[in-house]
């Protein structure tokens, strides 16, 4: 594939979001799309949003669980982008800016050092964090029904939409990440609950992995940056009117309200 063709993918997939609708995926038009294309699709969407005067907010992990990894035949998590428009601060998911949005609970971690791979451990990145602090990520496709191959999500930025989150930062040893507790309830209803350890058996190992993936590419992360580990429960839909609250054991609540 040319530079040209990963430019003009990319523009296709930002067009999609800008003005709320689906488009086909893409390895439907090229079946022979690599993961490292993907990757190259991602990187010219990010420099659309960084041309419209937009910045990097956070990055974040997807497919984190084991289970995800298995269905979808990938032997580690992908990674994309939280752009400074997508951060919700007002409680309130705007139906109107997006197309089929589904919400999961994650922990983010705030780090305090650089980390730079190859050959980062779990355990190097939880001394690297400054703060972990509990996140709601609404993921939402530019796909028709939401169906793609691993290389259409990644080039899609994996679906990264909007992010809620929480108030209480609290000191990584100060908790057992791993057994921290979610529970995501939808109008009442409990919709999804986990733990850490659903992250990769521990939600550090996620940044961990991040530092090594993003190594392959003679990059790495620095101190103050924000990175969603993984969805801890399941991404469920969302509609109008509804009233979402999440729960996490030592890291407070998180609340939202969807308008159309």
């Amino acid at each position: 594939m040319t530079n040209e063709l990963y430019r003009q993918l990319a523009e296709r997939l930002a067009v999609a979001e800008r003005e709320h609708r689906t488009v086909t995926k893409l390895t439907a038009e090229y079946p022979e799309l690599t993961v490292e294309d993907a990757y190259r699709i991602q990187d010219e969407l990010i420099a659309i949003k960084q041309r419209q005067g937009h910045h990097v907010a956070a990055l974040k992990m997807g497919f984190t669980s084991r289970a995800k990894m298995k269905q979808m035949n990938v032997h580690e998590p992908i990674y994309g982008y939280v752009l400074d428009y997508m951060l919700c601060e007002d409680g309130v998911l705007s139906l109107a800016e997006l197309i089929h949005p589904k919400v999961e609970a994650e922990i983010a971690f705030i780090l305090g050092q650089d980390l730079e791979g190859p050959g980062i451990t779990g355990a190097q990145a939880l001394a690297a964090t400054e703060y972990v602090l509990p996140a709601l990520e609404i993921i939402d496709s530019r796909y028709t029904h939401f169906q793609f191959a691993l290389p259409d999500v990644i080039a899609d930025n994996t679906s990264a939409s909007r992010v809620f989150f929480g108030t209480t930062l609290r000191r990584p040893e100060e908790l057992e990440l791993d057994l921290v507790g979610v529970t995501l309830s939808i109008n009442g209803e409990l919709r999804d609950l986990g733990a850490g350890a659903e992250v990769l058996c521990h939600p550090a190992n996620s940044v961990a992995m991040l530092a090594n993936m993003l190594a392959r590419r003679g990059c790495k992360l620095s101190a103050g940056q924000v990175i969603l580990t993984g969805g801890i429960t399941g991404a469920h839909p969302v509609a109008d009117g509804d009233l979402v609250v999440a729960r996490w054991d030592g890291l407070g609540s998180i609340s939202f309200t969807v308008q159309g």
